[in-house]
């Protein structure tokens, strides 16, 4: 398998970001790490092994990202107004920054339409599906993993513009039937999982008070609860990842 690292800086943070990718071709995907998570983990944990049949046969390109997670969403004690700024300013990394570089990095197979695939667990499936919704005209697929999705989660009674723009349930329950991000949604790939076992309760009602939203919207998703033996675990994301990459690539 074809693997190379990368550190780069970022003006958006004005610091070096780290991204390790995955793979010589096929479909990009961006990959987020969960919670204070390090780009290194979706391959320590053994997500890149799990998903290393389609890699090696050039169907799939993982780009795995590094996050701020410890600035931002888990300093409780912090400045809520400056986390969430902060935040933002990691937000436009990824998509001013970092999804360009993957444009030069990656072969596209398809010329025509240079759309990623978001992916990730735990908090990585809150970054993928936050990029995905905000920005589907970067990425036409998204897989998240037992993902939380409301910024309340984290900044509790806070509340200002920048956390409702990262809060998925908010913004997509305020959606508008003409946003003209809506035909850029009903014409992707859309997939949401997440057990019903240990540590996964508080997923499930978020990812519960999500698909209702896209539903009442018209969003097409398929959202898959797992049985109540599968808990918050990437012993379990690795099984998943198996399932769903069949029906994607």
């Amino acid at each position: 398998m074809k693997v190379a690292y990368y550190k780069e800086f970022s003006h958006e943070l004005n610091r070096d970001m780290e991204f390790k990718v995955f793979g010589h071709a096929g479909k990009p995907c961006l990959v987020f790490p969960p919670q204070d998570g390090r780009f290194y983990d979706y391959e320590n944990f053994g997500m890149i092994e799990a998903a290393k049949e389609y890699i090696e046969a050039g169907k799939l390109q993982m780009f795995c990202c590094d996050s701020i997670d410890g600035e931002t969403w888990s300093n409780q004690s912090g400045d809520p107004r400056e986390r969430i700024q902060l935040q933002e300013r990691w937000f436009h990394y990824i998509c001013d920054e970092l999804v360009p570089r993957i444009y030069e990095l990656c072969d596209y197979p398809d010329k025509e339409n240079k759309g990623l695939m978001a992916t990730g667990c735990s908090m990585g499936g809150y970054h993928a599906t936050n990029a995905f919704f905000r920005r589907p005209d970067l990425f036409d697929v998204l897989l998240s993993q037992s993902g939380i999705f409301e910024a309340s989660y984290f900044f509790h009674d806070y509340r200002d513009e920048l956390t409702h723009c990262n809060s998925p349930v908010d913004y997509m329950h305020d959606l508008s039937q003409n946003d003209p991000r809506m035909p850029l949604y009903q014409r992707a790939e859309i997939i949401f999982s997440c057990g019903r076992g240990a540590w996964e309760q508080d997923m499930e009602s978020s990812l519960h008070k999500l698909s209702a939203s896209l539903e009442e919207k018209g969003i097409d998703a398929w959202v898959d609860f797992w049985g109540y033996d599968v808990a918050h675990d990437w012993y379990w994301w690795k099984k998943q990842i198996v399932y769903f990459l069949q029906f994607i690539l």
